[in-house]
């Protein structure tokens, strides 16, 4: 239900920020300005009592979050992983929200395997531990298998957790469409468009035989990668709101004195959790779409070993290519043709200035040259890219928002082991690759023969294919009248569509 009752979801939200202290936090970490900053008080105090109370043990901004509910977790999460953005302080506090929250009952926990999998703890493991690890979803409990006694994971869902995202979900679109209706200036953002992605990647992770599949798939694609190790999946242990796997120990990457006291090399790590994400974006097309500090561990001989494959990203050849040519452009400081290729891929209006865009790309780009992470101001630059696109009007692209977000916590969960690191140093080698492999004459003979390819299996059928186009081409059904005109365009545009392929083939060969 996304009618007016959500206004209430959205004044509780603000008035749950005010009454838990947290408002006064997060201003300051955006660096509020004092007039915003009392229109924002002023429009909220009147409704304080409305707030959830949250717990009182917890830091501000985590109290509030908690009390709110598993979508603000969320967002909580992927801030946790910017102290550039929101200050160590706050960042600090937000990892809490990774792993760490209030766990429910064992004694659910235990009842909920017997439903879902229609076995009896005791007797299918020997030890089945409280909760070691609570996030926003799920929990984890550590257990050993009574047949075999080796150790394993089992992350079990929330109980009720479907219905409470929903409501979150359904005041978010509420809120979107106040967006679009009353801000017209942001509709290019496609604010509902951006919900409606949220959505779908949300209620994949409520579904965790969609996380065991997604975890064999990535654990087949990385199974080469150095340093790289992903927890072996037990099927007959999984269903849709109980998942098993391999039970591996290690330390938290947000960990870093305990990395230190490890004696493991902070700097070594943070460039290979930077150039893994690529690999697996680029190479694999296919990577892991929440790979926050609380999702992944560091073994003692330095492996990265990820978890919680319930979010995970997907991009075709194509967009790869975009995003790997944008990158290479960057890295080049070739900011006149990363500005073509937004043009190309149709991520800028064609009536925009392509010149005035790499210009603008250049006042981005330059700052963060020669730099080390430490001196950058990523609210800054975040804030400057705002202003970017709002000018050139560019779009959402909605296939590219998990593969964004994603590269912003990858790239602060690097920064946080290695807060001098250069990111382009980092990135160059790995886009060098891809582009090399897939940019240019080589991977123009590769489409070449996988075209030829499709063609060939549809081979046989043809001669088939081509009479039936022909009779309907000569024997028509008579179109309603209104409509005969449409038709006439359409098969005009049919015609010109296929002399313009002849044409290109023609070109290519």
């Amino acid at each position: 239900m996304r009618g007016p009752h959500n206004i209430v979801r959205l004044i509780r939200t603000g008035a749950t920020l005010e009454r838990t202290g947290a408002m006064e936090v997060v201003m300051d970490a955006f660096e509020v300005g004092p007039v915003l900053r009392g229109v924002l008080r002023g429009i909220v105090w009147p409704f304080r009592w409305l707030g959830y109370r949250g717990d009182e043990t917890m830091p501000p901004a985590v109290r509030a979050l908690t009390a709110l509910g598993p979508a603000y977790i969320k967002f909580g999460q992927v801030l946790s992983t910017r102290p550039d953005v929101v200050g160590d302080e706050l960042a600090v506090q937000l990892r809490v929200l990774q792993d760490k929250l209030p766990p429910f009952p064992v004694e659910e926990a235990r009842a909920e395997v017997r439903r879902e999998l229609g076995v009896s703890v005791d007797d299918t493991f020997s030890v089945f531990s409280d909760p070691v690890a609570a996030a926003s979803l799920a929990q984890v409990h550590k257990a050993t298998l009574r047949e075999t006694g080796e150790d394993v994971a089992v992350k079990i869902l929330r109980p009720g957790i479907e219905r409470a995202f929903r409501r979150d979900i359904d005041a978010f679109y509420f809120a979107a469409r106040v967006i679009e209706v009353f801000s017209p200036s942001y509709r290019r953002l496609r604010p509902m468009d951006v919900i409606t992605h949220f959505e779908g990647v949300v209620m994949g992770e409520l579904d965790l035989r969609l996380e065991s599949s997604a975890a064999a798939e990535f654990a087949a694609n990385t199974a080469d990668d150095a340093g790289f190790s992903v927890p072996k999946i037990r099927w007959h242990l999984s269903g849709r709101r109980v998942m098993t796997l391999d039970w591996v120990d290690g330390i938290g990457a947000g960990d870093n004195a305990a990395l230190d006291a490890a004696g493991l090399d902070r700097r070594a790590l943070a460039d290979r959790v930077l150039k893994l994400f690529l690999n697996h974006a680029l190479r694999d097309g296919y990577f892991h779409g929440d790979m926050h500090q609380g999702n992944l561990k560091i073994a003692r001989d330095g492996t990265i070993i990820a978890y919680d494959f319930g979010i995970m990203g997907r991009i075709d050849e194509y967009t790869r290519r975009v995003y790997a040519e944008i990158l290479f452009g960057f890295i080049r400081k070739d900011y006149q043709r990363v500005a073509e290729v937004h043009f190309e891929a149709g991520y800028v209006p064609p009536h925009m200035d392509v010149d005035e865009f790499a210009r603008a790309l250049r006042a981005v780009g330059e700052p963060i040259f020669g730099m080390d992470a430490s001196r950058i101001s990523m609210g800054r630059l975040l804030a400057y890219l705002f202003e970017v696109t709002e000018r050139f009007g560019m779009e959402t692209r909605t296939e590219l928002i998990l593969l964004q977000r994603t590269m912003v916590v990858v790239e602060g969960v690097a920064r946080s082991l290695d807060p001098h690191m250069n990111i382009w140093q980092s990135a160059k080698p790995v886009v060098t690759d891809y582009v090399s492999k897939s940019i240019g004459p080589r991977a123009l003979l590769d489409d070449l023969r996988r075209t030829a390819l499709v063609l060939a299996r549809f081979g046989p059928q043809l001669p088939r294919l081509a009479e039936d186009a022909l009779i309907r081409l000569n024997n028509p059904p008579p179109p309603p009248k209104p409509q005969r005109r449409r038709a006439r365009a359409a098969w005009a545009g049919l015609g010109a569509s296929v002399v313009a392929v002849l044409w290109a083939l023609t070109e290519v060969l």
